[in-house]
């Protein structure tokens, strides 16, 4: 999930109402993790070693991620100020805080010892990320203090998904109960009996009926339209197998998108958890924090201040199901300009198909080979469970 990169209607269009209301969601923070799945990103662009990559930043989880595999370089580009400060945080507190008290404030980020590291991360902080978690919301709390009563509950995707477990409540179920599947077969049991249920239910159809309920989701009018158009039974049957797959397709105890959905938290036990969090890891996120480059801006206006042939990888995590054929156009000018031999592209779609073939000139993919099976090899390991399709590009040469 990424921040929208540009509206592609009039203004006083229905459409363009409705990506205004969108793109004003963004000015906060939306996404308190990522939901792309880092292990299948790492597969599809190593070797990562030696690497220069380009990604856009959102919630900062996968950037740190990389840090794993040892790339040269990381331009994390994103518009949204709160994701920017977010990262920032994140790469400020590897380099400062031992393991265990990162790990308290990422994995738990609910103990209020988390505001007594922060004063030990203000100073190294730079000033916009700084002044953005001293900052007050509406209550009147500083932003920084999520962190003291549960972060991963916060952001207009953490509130979305707060509401979906009220509903389920009001239903009489309980999604949390699935975290406690012995194997798969009790994970289908416990979907079938706390979730398909709500699914089917009157409120839940005419939540699913308004666009607000899936800008909640991080979901832009032109990726709901391709929703919409993804399966025979519309959107209600694209939700259910989504969700079903998110239940039911890995195993709990390894899925930590199926932690945040049903227990809006990681694994206490540490089992499943972003591979940034994982302790053994701790070590090369913090030599690799010092290559993150976080810039705010346009990811095309960013790739153009970037040499020619310099990158080796690209992660444009769902941000195309946004953009007009013409601004698909001005991006891939701008990544083949900058990919060098043997670059690779990565990115996900609402629906299942690619939209570059459909949407770009011809010209543009000269070069590039879409390697189709190893994408949909990919997207089957894709724990994260929310998108139509996984999609790999490489460049020749």
């Amino acid at each position: 999930m990424a921040r929208p990169l540009a509206r592609t209607a009039a203004d006083w269009s229905p459409r363009g109402l409705a990506e205004r209301l969108f793109a004003r969601a963004f000015d906060g923070l939306v996404y308190p993790q990522i939901w792309e799945d880092p292990v299948v990103d790492m597969e599809a662009l190593s070797p990562l070693e030696g690497a220069r990559l380009v990604a856009i930043a959102s919630g900062g989880c996968n950037v740190l991620s990389y840090l794993v595999r040892r790339p040269a370089r990381i331009l994390a580009v994103d518009l949204s100020p709160a994701h920017t400060a977010l990262l920032e945080l994140k790469l400020t507190a590897a380099r400062v805080l031992d393991q265990p008290d990162f790990f308290r404030f990422f994995a738990r980020a609910d103990d209020p010892a988390n505001l007594a590291s922060f004063a030990r991360l203000r100073p190294h902080l730079p000033a916009a990320a700084r002044a953005f978690w001293e900052s007050r919301t509406l209550t009147g709390r500083r932003r920084i203090e999520a962190f003291a009563r549960g972060f991963h509950r916060t952001g207009v995707l953490g509130r979305c998904i707060a509401a979906g477990h009220l509903l389920c409540r009001l239903h009489g179920r309980d999604p949390e109960r699935l975290l406690a599947a012995c194997d798969p077969a009790e994970q289908r049991t416990l979907f079938a009996r706390e979730i398909a249920p709500v699914l089917e239910s009157p409120l839940l159809r005419l939540a699913a009926a308004l666009p607000l309920t899936w800008f909640g989701l991080g979901i832009p009018p032109a990726q709901l339209d391709a929703l919409r158009g993804a399966a025979p039974g519309g959107i209600a049957a694209v939700v259910r197998e989504r969700l079903e797959r998110l239940a039911c397709g890995f195993p709990i105890a390894e899925n930590y998108f199926a932690w945040q959905a049903f227990g809006r938290r990681y694994d206490p036990e540490g089992r499943a958890l972003p591979p940034y969090l994982e302790p053994g890891n701790f070590g090369a996120v913090r030599e690799g924090a010092a290559r993150v480059e976080v810039r705010r801006a346009l990811l095309t206006e960013a790739l153009a201040w970037e040499d020619a042939a310099s990158l080796d990888g690209f992660v444009l995590l769902d941000a195309q199901d946004w953009m007009s054929p013409a601004q698909l156009a001005a991006l891939w000018s701008q990544i083949g300009r900058t990919a060098a031999p043997g670059a690779r592209v990565i990115f996900r779609t609402a629906a299942a198909a690619s939209p570059l073939e459909r949407h770009l000139p011809a010209e543009l993919l000269e070069g590039w080979v879409y390697e189709k099976e190893r994408s949909a090899a990919l997207f089957a390991r894709d724990r994260s469970a929310i998108y139509g399709g996984f999609h790999l590009y490489r460049r020749q040469g």
